[in-house]
C-alpha cells in the first residue's frame, strides 16, 4: 500500500475541550500518580533554604483532588477538583492569618456536576456596583457527570468564612443571572481591577482559540465584552517552520498593571506566551510574543541531542519591578515519537505522534515497527477484537479509533485480544476532534495518539476534509472495514515505524520585558535564560518518579529578583534572577521535597507580619506553607 503521510492540523483542531471524558489531554485534565506514603516511585527527600510552615489536610482531601490555590488578605482559597471523584468538590476557605496554625473555616460547593480546578483568585474591587473582595473560579463538567455548569463563578469574600454567591457559570454564550447555564466550559480565569471598572478573563475549553473578557463591574450582571481569537488577529504568534507546534489554544492568563496600561500576558500552549494591551478590554492591541528556541536548549545542553521545541506555554507572571516575564512550560511526556510509513524514505516526511502517559513507554532510542490493522472502536460492548495476524516480519500494531469509552479501555480490550505489540489511537470527528492530540491512559501495551487525517492517509481513506471533520461526529474511519464484516480479519493498513526520543519535562524560560507599545510588526520576547531541573533532562527519570514537569510560577512581591515554583512531584523550588556584564541567568536557590514524596499544583505568595510566605496546594493533602530562608 502507497501512500505519503502528510502532517498538518488547524489550531480549531488541535485542541481537545475538557468536556471530553475518554482521558483526552487538554493539558488540564491529566491525572498524576500521588506521592505520598510510599518507599519508591518519588525523587529522595531535600530541603535547601526552604522552611516547612505549615501543613493542612483538607477535609474529604484524597489522592489528586486538590488543585490551585490563591491567597487574599490573609485567607487561602483551594478547588477541590472532579476529575478523579466527583463527590466535594468546590473550594476550600483556609485562615493563614498565623501560618503557623492555619483553619479551614469554610467551604464553597460547587454546582451539581461541575468543578473548579485552575482558576482560583481573589481580589479587592471597587466600583460603582460593588466595593468589597471577591473570588472567581472556574468550572468544568465532571467526567462521570456530563451535565454541569460552564462559565466563571463570582462570590462575595469580604468575609470569608461566610461567602456569598454573585453569580455562578457566566461566560461566553449564556445570560446573566441565576439557573442553569448554557456557558462552555472554562479551565481558568483571572480578575483584576480597573478603577471604576473591573474585568476578568476565562479560558474557554470549548473554543481554544478564544480570549474572552468579561465586565463584572456588577458581579451580579457580568456579561462578554470581548472574545479575541488570537492566531487569527496575530498570525504571526505562530511558528509555522516547527512543525509540531500545532497545538495553538489559550491555557492560562493574567493581567498586570504597569504604568498606566493593564498588560495582559496569555499562556497560549504552542503560540508561546502573548502579551497584549487590555487598557480597554474591548481593544485589545498586540504588543510582543514568545518563540520557542530550537533545538531546545535544554535537551542540547544536557544530552547533546538536538530535539525540537515542544511548546506547552503554560502559565507565567511579570517579577515585581516588570523587568521580566517568568514562563513555566508544562511538559507531561518526556518521551517524543515520530513515524513513517514504508512507502517512505528514511527520515523524509516524518510525522508526530504522542505516546500515552501510562502504557508501557518506547523509550529513549527504540523503535518500533509493524503492520497497522484496523480493529475499530475497542470498547465493551463492541465486537470482539480477533489476535493479531501472524507476520513474517515486524510486530502487530492495532490501529483504533477514539470514541464512546476511555483510552484505558480501549487498550486493555486491545491487550486481551492477544498479539499486538501496540496501539495507535486515531482522533475522533468533532469540534475538538480531528487534530493532535495527547492521551492520559493505563495499559500494559505501547499507546501512541495520532489526527485523523493521518489516520485516513494509513488506510489510503481519501477526501478527508478538516472543516467537515469538525463539524462532523464520526469515529469510525469511512470505507474500512471493521473485522467481523472483513471475514474476522482486520484490514491491513501500512508498515508503520516508530520511534521514540527522549525530550525532557517541562521547564521554566526568563524573557526580557519588552517597551509596552502597540505594533503591526513580529516583536519577540528576548529570551534571556532557561531552567530544568536535572532529573528533567536526564532519561533515568523519564517514568517511576512522578511528574517532574513545572507547573506555576509566582513572583516574589518582595524581592525583584526571587521566584517560586510549584513542580508536581519535584516539589516546590525557588529561584533567583541574577543580572551581570555577561548575562542574566535562573539560578535555583532553594528547593523542598517532602519525604515520601511531594505532588504541588498550585503556588502563591503571601505577607505576615513582614515576612513572605509561600502557599502551595499538595494535590494529595491540602494547604503547605513554605518560607525561603536563603540568602
Amino acid at each position: 500500500m502507497a501512500c505519503a503521510l502528510a502532517f498538518g492540523v488547524t489550531s480549531a483542531g488541535a485542541h481537545d475541550g475538557a468536556s471530553s471524558t475518554d482521558g483526552a489531554i487538554d493539558h488540564a485534565k491529566i491525572t498524576h500518580g500521588h506521592q505520598h506514603g510510599a518507599t519508591d516511585g518519588h525523587l529522595s527527600p531535600v530541603k535547601e533554604n526552604v522552611e516547612l510552615v505549615s501543613k493542612l489536610t483538607l477535609k474529604n482531601a484524597v489522592p489528586e483532588k486538590i488543585a490551585d490555590v490563591g491567597v487574599h488578605k490573609g485567607y487561602a482559597y483551594l478547588a477541590a477538583w472532579g476529575v478523579q471523584d466527583c463527590v466535594y468538590n468546590g473550594v476550600h476557605v483556609v485562615d493563614v492569618r498565623n501560618p503557623t496554625t492555619p483553619k479551614e473555616v469554610a467551604f464553597i460547593q460547587a454546582k451539581e456536576g461541575s468543578y473548579p480546578g485552575e482558576g482560583i483568585q481573589a481580589l479587592s474591587i471597587d466600583t460603582p456596583s460593588f466595593t468589597g473582595d471577591i473570588l472567581v473560579s472556574n468550572n468544568e463538567i465532571c467526567p462521570d457527570k456530563g451535565v454541569g455548569f460552564g462559565g466563571m463563578n463570582i462570590y462575595d469574600v469580604t468575609n470569608p468564612a461566610h461567602p456569598r454567591p454573585l453569580a455562578e457559570g457566566v461566560g461566553d454564550e449564556t445570560v446573566p443571572g441565576q439557573g442553569k447555564k448554557a456557558a462552555n466550559e472554562i479551565h481558568s480565569v483571572f480578575a483584576w481591577d480597573a478603577g471604576d471598572k473591573a474585568y476578568a478573563v476565562i479560558v474557554d475549553n470549548e473554543e481554544g482559540a478564544d480570549v474572552d473578557i468579561l465586565d463584572i463591574s456588577n458581579p451580579k450582571m457580568a456579561k462578554v465584552v470581548a472574545e479575541y481569537d488570537l492566531d487569527e488577529m496575530f498570525p504571526r504568534i505562530l511558528q509555522p517552520s516547527v512543525a509540531n507546534l500545532v497545538e495553538v489554544f489559550d491555557h492560562d492568563v493574567i493581567v498586570k498593571q504597569i504604568g498606566t496600561k493593564q498588560v495582559m500576558s496569555v499562556s497560549y500552549w504552542d503560540g508561546g506566551y502573548v502579551l497584549l494591551d487590555v487598557t480597554d478590554p474591548t481593544r485589545a492591541t498586540y504588543i510582543a510574543d514568545s518563540d520557542f528556541p530550537n533545538p531546545d536548549p535544554e535537551i542540547l545542553a544536557a544530552t547533546g541531542q538536538r530535539r525540537l521545541p515542544e511548546g506547552n506555554a503554560h502559565q507565567s507572571e511579570f517579577t515585581r519591578d516588570n523587568k521580566y516575564l517568568i514562563g513555566a512550560d508544562e511538559d507531561f511526556s518526556p518521551n517524543f515519537s515520530e513515524g513513517e510509513t514504508d512507502d517512505q524514505t528514511p527520515l523524509s516526511n516524518a510525522f508526530f505522534l504522542s505516546q500515552g502517559t501510562s502504557t508501557n513507554p518506547v523509550g529513549d532510542g527504540a523503535t518500533l515497527t509493524g503492520g497497522t490493522f484496523y480493529v475499530g472502536r475497542a470498547c465493551i460492548g463492541d465486537p470482539m477484537i480477533p489476535p493479531a495476524p501472524t507476520l513474517t516480519i515486524g510486530n502487530q500494531i492495532a490501529v483504533v479509533v477514539r470514541g464512546l469509552c476511555t483510552f484505558t479501555e480501549k487498550i486493555a480490550n486491545v491487550a486481551a485480544a492477544t498479539g499486538y505489540e501496540g496501539v495507535v489511537v486515531v482522533n475522533r470527528e468533532g469540534s475538538d476532534g480531528c487534530g493532535a492530540f495527547g492521551m492520559s491512559v493505563t495499559g500494559p501495551i505501547p499507546s501512541f495518539s495520532l489526527s485523523r487525517s493521518l489516520g485516513y492517509d494509513l488506510f489510503d481513506v481519501g477526501g478527508f476534509d478538516l472543516t467537515a471533520c469538525l463539524a462532523g461526529a464520526a469515529s469510525l474511519l469511512p470505507g474500512v472495514a471493521l473485522p467481523a464484516a472483513n471475514g474476522g480479519v482486520p484490514v491491513q493498513g501500512d508498515q508503520l515505524t516508530i520511534r521514540a526520543f527522549f525530550d525532557g519535562w517541562g521547564y521554566v524560560r526568563l524573557f526580557k520585558a519588552p517597551t509596552l507599545r502597540p505594533t503591526e510588526g513580529k516583536v519577540a520576547l528576548t529570551q534571556l535564560d532557561s531552567f530544568a531541573i536535572p532529573e528533567a533532562v536526564n532519561p533515568a527519570y523519564s517514568s517511576g518518579f512522578g511528574d517532574l514537569s513545572v507547573h506555576e510560577v509566582a513572583t516574589s512581591q518582595i524581592r525583584d529578583n526571587l521566584a517560586y515554583f510549584s513542580y508536581y512531584s519535584a516539589g516546590l523550588r525557588v529561584m533567583k534572577i541574577n543580572a551581570t556584564r555577561t548575562g542574566t541567568t535562573l539560578n535555583q536557590v532553594g528547593q523542598y521535597v517532602a519525604p515520601g514524596g511531594s505532588n504541588y499544583w498550585g503556588v502563591q505568595v503571601f505577607q505576615n507580619g513582614g515576612q513572605e510566605y509561600v502557599a502551595a496546594s499538595d494535590r494529595d493533602h491540602g494547604l503547605w506553607i513554605f518560607r525561603y530562608t536563603g540568602p
